[in-house]
């Protein structure tokens, strides 16, 4: 999601247009004079808002929705890149023209709902049909800034898939977009596409060195607060996988107290679910229970993903009472039959190590 740790004139008038708002209508929206926002829209970056004013702009961005996000990133940095990039523009006859920008940017709108919906064959067909049709290397500041945000939603679509090692990997994705925010000298994206490896570098088993990246970026500038705090949240994920429950509980009790203060209802559940895992590791099963009570009574669950990742821990959770084992089998079958049905490998292979390691302690299932 978008930050701005400094508004001037221009931020502001990127993210009227992003909102698709009259100067009139920003105005009323923000609750202030509509001469307020003109002297903001012919300064630009010369006029600077007042400390409160950028607290309400700050407020106006964070409950805008994921759209809204990626057209005041495209915006600003078509705005912005004539003058703090001019020593590195590119002349081409051969990238995209004015309507293509716009298409594109609309198909990423796509995507992003794609991805949140695990529907990948909607969302990979958006992306191969730009990332096929141009090279980084025509492109001029806007149209790479396009380029590498569609590469960075590869990755998250590799990831999600379990593609995570290899040349066509979430890992290939995520570095060729961070080359590319490295190239347009976007520090904060640079920042999301490390916590973004860090997490590839977890999922492929290397826990001490993803807790050390994670621990990093939790203190990172770069990032947002709510980044940073699901750097700390996966910091305790790493060590829980890792044997290290209780150490792992304290760190993720840190991060589930930064959700709350700021407000972030569907992180605060998804720490429960962590927390609940922490301490189902640790043999503390009344506590483990406990958690995956909030979590499962607390997060909007609306994707197959959350539905998937929910279950697996509350089946995993249920399996560690043998009064509740065919309970957590049941939950475990359920939630594999949803995993295969959206293409979730990742996902399926840990339910099926799960029930493996079951059956190798209490033997196979009777039927």
């Amino acid at each position: 999601m978008a930050t701005v740790h400094h508004w001037t004139g221009l931020e502001a008038k990127a993210l009227r247009l992003a909102l698709r708002l009259s100067v009139r209508a920003f105005a009323q929206q923000l609750g202030l004079a509509v001469a307020t926002v003109s002297k903001w829209e012919s300064k630009l970056a010369d006029t600077e808002p007042r400390p409160d004013t950028q607290a309400i702009l700050d407020t106006a961005l964070g409950r805008a929705d994921a759209a809204v996000h990626l057209r005041f990133e495209t915006l600003l940095s078509e705005m912005t890149s004539p003058v703090q990039n001019a020593s590195r523009r590119r002349v081409t006859t051969s990238g995209p023209r004015a309507w293509e920008y716009e298409s594109w940017a609309d198909d990423l709108d796509r995507v992003v709902v794609a991805l949140s919906r695990q529907n990948f064959a909607f969302a990979d067909s958006l992306l191969t049909r730009w990332l096929s049709r141009f090279k980084a290397h025509e492109l001029d500041e806007k149209g790479l800034y396009l380029f590498a945000r569609s590469t960075a939603l590869l990755g998250d679509l590799k990831r999600d898939q379990g593609a995570v090692l290899g040349p066509l990997s979430a890992q290939h994705s995520y570095a060729g977009a961070r080359a590319a925010f490295i190239q347009l000298d976007i520090p904060r994206r640079v920042a999301q596409l490390d916590l973004s490896l860090a997490v590839v570098t977890e999922m492929s088993g290397k826990l001490e060195i993803a807790a050390r990246n994670y621990e990093t970026l939790a203190v990172d500038d770069r990032l947002a607060r709510r980044d940073q705090a699901r750097a700390r949240l996966w910091v305790g994920t790493a060590l829980s996988k890792d044997g290290r429950h209780d150490y792992a509980t304290r760190v993720m009790q840190a991060a589930t107290r930064d959700f709350e203060d700021l407000t972030e209802p569907d992180d605060w559940s998804v720490a429960h679910q962590k927390l609940a895992l922490a301490r189902r590791g640790a043999g503390d099963l009344t506590q483990a229970l406990h958690f995956i009570d909030i979590a499962r009574s607390s997060g909007t669950a609306d994707s197959p993903m959350q539905r998937v990742r929910l279950d697996t821990a509350h089946g995993h959770i249920l399996l560690s009472d043998a009064a509740s084992r065919d309970d957590g089998l049941h939950v475990l079958d359920q939630a594999a039959r949803t995993a295969a049905q959206y293409g979730l490998v990742h996902q399926l292979r840990s339910i099926e190590s799960i029930k493996a390691m079951n059956e190798g302690r209490t033997g196979p299932r009777q039927r």
